[in-house]
């Protein structure tokens, strides 16, 4: 996970040094098109974009939670694997339909305003 921040940093310090270092000319265009570019319709899309990727790690991480302690429990008692088995399932779909849910509502906001 530190390696996966740290890269994540580097790039945000790397990317805008790159865009710097372009002409007055091309950086004057530039940001006339930035100025125009953000209207209310477009940070609705980066809201979104970065709203479905919430939902869509926070799934992942749940699901990948259940079926560790699923296999944990079914370790340490093995009778008791169909009722695990079963609890793990029902549960994993709730939590993948919130995931599906929230990425659903994020693109209903960003198409809806």
């Amino acid at each position: 996970m530190k390696k996966i921040l740290a890269l994540a940093l580097l790039a945000m310090l790397v990317l805008p040094a790159i865009s710097f270092g372009q002409t007055a000319e091309a950086g004057a265009a530039a940001v006339d098109s930035i100025n125009t570019s953000f209207s209310g319709k477009g940070l609705a899309m980066l809201g979104a974009g970065i709203g479905i990727g919430l939902a869509v790690l926070g799934g992942g991480k749940g699901i990948g939670m259940i079926g560790s302690h699923a296999v944990d429990a079914i370790a340490r008692q093995p009778e008791a694997a169909g009722d695990i088995r079963q609890g793990m399932i029902l549960t994993a779909a709730f939590v993948e339909g919130l995931g599906l849910v929230g990425a659903v509502f994020c693109l209903a906001f960003a198409f809806l305003i």
